[in-house]
């Protein structure tokens, strides 16, 4: 019972940290734009971050939980140690800046250790290959719709005033945000409720996937509350060093990452929503001129991207070797 009980409480950390790291996501846009101050920003955020608790289903948490690994060779030891791999990168990437994917972060973890564990043979290769094909999706899907949104807005308010246009969307970019953290709870607090589902299961607490209610309203809280802290650094980087934005533009990117991330739970896809608005933000401003983009900045998230689920998976790997090694020297 206790050691459930720990791993609960260790996946309600990680999930406050994934709040925490993604709070640019939610954000970035509307503080760049100054639409909000950061501190009504994150109170924004938080708040549509556990409203997406009374909107949508659990789809994202039943990939989570039986589509990674296989869910008969997971142990209570295998879950602490993913979890592990993926407090420690995200927090090291939250430190450095890094708008990094804490959702690959976390499927890097269940990887690791479950490979270390019990082979390449635990892995389903379906749910990884899903994950893999939206690493690369998702920014192209973000960028895409990001680019378009600005092409029809441009051509729209063509004969409007500036001031008039940025004016107008200043109120829109609160929509787009709502929207946006909105789904950002919905995709990435459900896979913290993979975890913990899994970890009910094997404890054998529960004899299916189903997601108690309890754990839905425990994950919603801790993510708003990650969010409610700010990632400043990220923000930082998010908001301000990949591209200038006005108003119109905060709200097309924040548009298109909702469109994206919402579509894409539905489903059942666990999409970084790092990944997504990152997208976004970078197809708004290269319809300006493709230098208004810091591709120097650009290129380090993109390095972050590409290092999580190895680096996390790693950390996972080590973790696992580390409890069963302790375990062993307590036994004896």
């Amino acid at each position: 019972m206790w050691i459930v009980i720990f791993i609960i409480a260790i996946a309600l950390l990680f999930d406050f940290l994934n709040g925490m790291n993604d709070a640019a996501n939610s954000i970035s846009t509307i503080v760049a734009t100054r639409v909000l101050s950061p501190r009504v920003a994150v109170l924004w955020a938080a708040f549509f971050n556990f409203a997406a608790a009374f909107v949508f289903s659990v789809a994202v948490a039943q990939t989570i939980g039986k589509g990674i690994v296989h869910p008969d060779v997971v142990t209570e030891t295998l879950i602490i140690a993913a979890l592990a791999g993926a407090i420690l990168w995200t927090y090291a990437c939250t430190r450095l800046g890094l708008p990094i994917s804490v959702s690959h972060a976390l499927i890097g973890g269940l990887a690791g250790a479950g490979v270390v564990k019990a082979g390449l043979g635990v892995l389903v290769p379906e749910g990884l290959i899903k994950v893999a094909l939206f690493i690369v999706l998702s920014p192209l899907v973000g960028l895409a719709l990001g680019y378009t949104f600005m092409l029809l807005i441009f051509w729209i308010f063509r004969n409007f005033p500036p001031r008039k246009v940025d004016s107008l969307f200043r109120i829109g970019q609160l929509l787009s945000s709502a929207a946006f953290s909105l789904g950002h709870g919905m995709n990435d607090a459900q896979k913290t409720m993979g975890i913990i589902v899994l970890a009910l299961y094997t404890a054998h607490y529960q004899n299916d996937f189903h997601v108690p209610a309890w754990v839905i309203f425990a994950c919603y809280t801790a993510i708003a509350l990650g969010t409610l802290t700010g990632g400043w650094r990220v923000v930082n980087t998010l908001g301000m060093k990949v591209t200038k934005l006005r108003p119109v533009g905060g709200f097309c990117a924040e548009l298109a990452a909702a469109v994206s991330i919402i579509g894409n739970s539905i489903a059942g896809i666990p999409v970084s929503t790092t990944h997504t608005i990152t997208g976004a933000v970078v197809g708004v401003g290269s319809i300006q001129r493709l230098t208004a983009v810091r591709w120097g900045v650009s290129l380090r998230i993109i390095w972050a991207w590409v290092l999580t689920i190895p680096g996390s998976a790693l950390v996972a790997a080590l973790a696992f070797l580390a409890l069963e090694f302790a375990k062993k020297v307590l036994l004896h």
